[in-house]
């Protein structure tokens, strides 16, 4: 597996020799910060024209065919009509918090998509306490859909975060039992260190049963904690207009929208970073020419697999299932998830100190 800790490692000393070592780690952070709001947006273009064309299968339609071959350029024509939208100010809105709500949805999702670890050496932000950053930072998120209901001065959004707030601050506690679940297996919180963990075997298959039912009930948790169906009673159309966002226009729309998916895609990169193995080959005991080919293959290319393979996954709940009401949503997580997911926790400890995992 290739290490791009090598080339990172020569670019810094090429710099450190013509200039000042400050200097060079401020280029450097501008470097790294560019390449990350290049990818986040590269992501959510593949987001966004992903979900319109497996909706469209589900749905038996076409999808977008028009603009592009097969019409992959669609959706960059929708960037560029949302960048020449007219925002439109509401006229008793708090507009302070009106405007700021926006951003802080999309700094926390920024920072969220910095912890991903794509490849070994190809990590933004690598701590020792990952898990507990990761956790916090998409956290905030809430507080921006929050501040976009309440400045609105709409009733229909203020009900719409309302739902969203009590809908992600509890199923934030499901994903993180499932997540603490594989730190009490790896005994760290840094996701290189779970993915290099995974080199003799995905936890999915070596973690024993506490870890299947670890990546179940993270993959229901995920799904609620971005809005999706059937848990998108936030921004039921047939109930509540748009939700939380009914109010926004313009680009300031365009962030709600391409935060919801990348964050898709956040917690697809993590389920496949701490169950599927990360960028780590599939490697099965015994064969070894096997394991060889799938060594050639490129860690990115094996977490972007994984990943994808997650959003699809996660699409074809969308689109498969009946939206439910917010007091099932509820019920789900407290009188089923957390409960369960305490219960997988012990388990897991279990497995761990008595040394049953594979």
């Amino acid at each position: 597996m290739f290490d791009f800790s090598v080339v990172t490692n020569w670019i810094h000393a090429q710099l450190t020799a013509v200039m000042p070592v400050g200097l060079a780690v401020f280029l450097e952070c501008v470097v790294i910060g560019i390449c990350l709001l290049l990818m986040y947006v590269v992501v959510a273009i593949i987001m966004i024209y992903m979900e319109r064309k497996v909706c469209a299968a589900f749905q038996c339609r076409l999808g977008p065919n028009r603009v592009g071959p097969a019409g992959t350029v669609q959706v960059i024509c929708d960037v560029f009509k949302m960048l020449t939208k007219e925002i439109i100010i509401i006229r008793h809105a708090d507009k302070f918090l009106y405007n700021l709500a926006p951003y802080i949805v999309i700094i926390a999702s920024v920072l969220a998509f910095s912890c991903i670890p794509i490849n070994k050496g190809m990590e933004i932000l690598d701590f020792n306490v990952g898990v507990l950053f990761l956790i916090a930072a998409s956290s905030i998120g809430v507080v921006g859909i929050l501040l976009a209901g309440w400045s609105s001065n709409n009733k229909y959004s203020l009900i719409g975060a309302m739902r969203s707030g009590a809908q992600m601050i509890s199923y934030e506690l499901s994903i993180g039992l499932s997540i603490l679940t594989i730190v009490v297996l790896t005994d760290t919180m840094q996701f290189s260190e779970i993915v290099e963990r995974q080199a003799d075997g995905w936890f999915i298959f070596k973690g024993h049963i506490p870890a299947l039912i670890a990546f179940i009930i993270y993959l229901i948790a995920g799904n609620a904690e971005v809005n999706r169906g059937p848990f998108d009673l936030p921004e039921a159309e047939s109930e509540l207009t748009a939700g939380y966002h009914t109010e926004y226009s313009g680009m300031h729309f365009g962030l709600f929208y391409v935060a919801e998916f990348v964050n898709l895609f956040i917690i697809s990169a993590i389920a496949a970073t701490i169950f599927l193995g990360g960028w780590m080959p599939l490697h099965i005991p015994g064969l070894d020419g096997f394991n060889t080919v799938m060594d050639y293959i490129p860690g990115f290319v094996w977490f972007f697999g994984k990943a994808f393979f997650v959003v699809l996954l996660l699409m074809w709940i969308k689109w498969t299932f009946p939206r439910l009401r917010i007091d099932q949503i509820l019920t789900l997580e407290w009188k089923y998830l957390v409960p369960i997911g305490l219960v997988n926790l012990l388990l897991m400890v279990v497995v761990v100190v008595f040394k049953l995992h594979f």
